[in-house]
């Protein structure tokens, strides 16, 4: 039962460093470099679910069946992740036609190469909906800041045990050195 303990102690551990890093990657991103977003509707589904996190890349060259993300990324504005289905080039200028796996039409309005964040590289389901949730005041305490103290209580119990340890081998060695001594 002890191992369980310890095994599932590691993982918690684990995934808080993992949400953590990837919540300050996706609130800090560095330019280009991979970037962390998370999908907010379903129009790429089944491809990319609806909350999930996709990691982006921008790359030199994008073509036909590459998944970008797109747009104006602001508190405001969201930037979107669909499917080039179609390019041109115009005066050495290239234009993309995007479309989401679920919608029916592609986008009103071609991507220029400019506006383009980067291609996905791959996507993790409904890890969003945690991300989008520890952004949040609220959603930051519960998932990062409560199991932090938590961990960080458990290894304070540990060293303050291992100090008492110590104490009490110091004192035997103490009131066994004093018998010593009296024979």
């Amino acid at each position: 039962m002890k191992k369980l303990l310890k095994i599932a102690y590691y993982i918690l551990f684990a995934a808080i460093v993992a949400v953590a890093l990837l919540l300050i990657v996706s609130i800090f991103p560095i330019t280009g470099n991979y970037e962390v977003k998370i999908v907010l509707s379903g129009s790429m589904e089944p491809a990319i679910k609806t909350g999930s996190v996709v990691v982006i890349k921008p790359e030199l060259n994008y073509k036909i069946g590459d998944i970008i993300t797109f747009g104006k990324d602001t508190k405001k504005d969201i930037p979107t992740t669909h499917r080039i289905v179609e390019t041109r080039a115009i005066s050495g200028k290239m234009l993309y036609t995007t479309k989401g796996d679920a919608n029916g039409d592609p986008d009103a309005r071609e991507v220029r190469e400019k506006e383009i964040i980067g291609k996905a590289i791959f996507s993790i389901p409904y890890l969003g909906y945690m991300l989008d949730f520890a952004k949040k005041p609220i959603g930051f305490a519960l998932i990062i800041i409560v199991p932090a103290i938590v961990i960080a209580y458990d290894e304070i119990k540990k060293i303050w045990k291992e100090i008492k340890r110590m104490r009490k081998k110091k004192q035997n060695n103490i009131e066994q050195d004093k018998d010593v001594g009296e024979l």
